[in-house]
């Protein structure tokens, strides 16, 4: 009798200790610090676009990561860059913000050659995707499901020209009822191609007549806790 109290008390420790081994292993894990990567689009116009409202809100972005305990990994595009350090701040990244004026209803040209040049890059190694996700055993598999990089998450911080209000609205001449996201959706459409998911971006409207840049300012931290879930 004594011999089966015995066998099952260490039964019952030796459970609660690998409960406890569990706890702290997951305890571990989740301690462990997310990363992003911002990208600084801009490019420099002289006596046009110094860049300081983006690099304001770049800024303010990074604060906010570093306040949230987030290792931060940076790229300004107009000082240069290394396609397979890209690659690499990409795949270690948890969410890759871009920074970017919108110039003639896009980014500045820079971006489009560091995102031509890098994803490019990536094709051979295939570390971003496995192809283009379609099968020839598998009809089912659809264009664009072939990314490796799930679970990762890519946002929009952008300065327009353009006024709030001449989006989201069909009778609107420019946008005709699209909405801001709607405009820049193949600009994140090469990271929903790898497997990311694509925030709603934060936008500053009608920057040359814009009296709320401060409070636009002011309110993307909230912005940024709200829509990660922080």
């Amino acid at each position: 009798m004594k011999t089966k109290i015995f066998l099952i008390a260490v039964m019952i420790l030796l459970t609660a200790e690998c409960r406890l081994t569990a706890q702290t292993n997951l305890a571990k894990d989740n301690s462990e610090p997310k990363t992003v990567l911002l990208i600084n689009a801009h490019l420099m116009v002289s006596g046009r676009s110094l860049g300081r409202l983006n690099t304001a809100f770049y800024n303010v972005a990074r604060d906010f990561f570093l306040s949230n305990s987030y290792r931060v990994l940076e790229t300004k595009i107009s000082d240069g860059y290394n396609n397979e350090e890209e690659i690499e701040k990409i795949m270690q990244a948890d969410i890759v913000i871009l920074q970017t004026p919108i110039n003639w209803e896009s980014t500045p040209w820079i971006y489009k050659k560091y995102a031509d040049e890098v994803f490019t890059s990536a094709m051979d190694s295939r570390k971003f995707h496995s192809g283009d996700g379609r099968s020839k055993e598998d009809a089912t598999l659809q264009y664009g499901t072939g990314g490796k990089l799930k679970g990762k998450q890519f946002m929009i911080c952008a300065t327009w020209n353009a006024p709030k209000e001449s989006f989201n609205d069909s009778t609107q001449y420019m946008f005709r009822g699209k909405s801001a996201d709607d405009v820049l959706f193949n600009v994140g459409a090469n990271y929903r191609f790898i497997g990311f998911e694509i925030l709603p971006g934060y936008y500053c409207y009608d920057v040359f007549h814009n009296t709320h840049i401060k409070q636009d300012l002011e309110n993307y931290p909230a912005y940024l806790k709200k829509t990660l879930k922080l």
